[in-house]
């Protein structure tokens, strides 16, 4: 696997090894919950890459969405997430890297991972996202609208950069100020719907 600027799977490790997970809100987000409870097709085939402690994937799994994949270029919190969750199947626990996985979805969460990457690979997270989602699909998530750091996660981001990054190949169907943000995240974050063109 890549160490990508190193921010590749000895960094993540190291993270969760010294309990540095400051992004995990330690339950589903708000924005993401309520999106999730007005899909009606729960045969659809879902994707949460860089998931973490995955409490996304843990509140769909619980209602009733079987086909849900889980990937992290970390092992512990997959390994946490088998244990808490036993029956969950491990062919859809994948430790791997975003950008080597092939396997094509339609819905992708996004979920503290495009924050978590190299500023200089978000267009080439646009293009996989892209190519990992069937046609119509739905790339769906938060993004933050807020100034970060420029040497370590989390980075951050502008309306502008996302309009100008995913219009090209995405319809953006919704990408607005999310009103239901945790505390601390109120008034930073953007909840977002895109749409895979072709």
């Amino acid at each position: 696997m890549n160490d990508l600027k190193g921010l590749g799977r000895k960094y993540w490790e190291e993270r969760y090894s010294h309990h540095q997970t400051g992004w995990d809100i330690g339950s589903v987000s708000p924005a993401l919950k309520e999106y999730f409870d007005q899909l009606s097709d729960k045969t659809i085939n879902i994707l949460i890459p860089g998931a973490g402690s995955a409490h996304e994937a843990a509140y769909l799994w619980e209602n009733g969405f079987k086909k849900v994949t889980i990937l992290d270029i970390a092992r512990q919190p997959l390994i946490h997430f088998s244990q808490e969750y036993p029956k969950f199947p491990q062919v859809q626990l994948v430790q791997g890297d975003f950008f080597e996985y092939s396997i094509t979805h339609d819905l992708v969460i996004e979920q503290a991972f495009f924050c978590a990457i190299d500023p200089s690979l978000r267009e080439r997270y646009m293009m996989h996202m892209y190519e990992i989602l069937k046609p119509g699909g739905k790339l769906v998530g938060l993004l933050w609208n807020h100034p970060m750091n420029s040497d370590q996660p989390p980075f951050g981001g502008s309306i502008e950069e996302y309009q100008r990054l995913f219009g090209e190949k995405f319809d953006i169907q919704i990408l607005e100020e999310a009103k239901n943000s945790i505390k601390p995240r109120m008034g930073r974050e953007e909840f977002f719907i895109f749409k895979r063109k072709g």
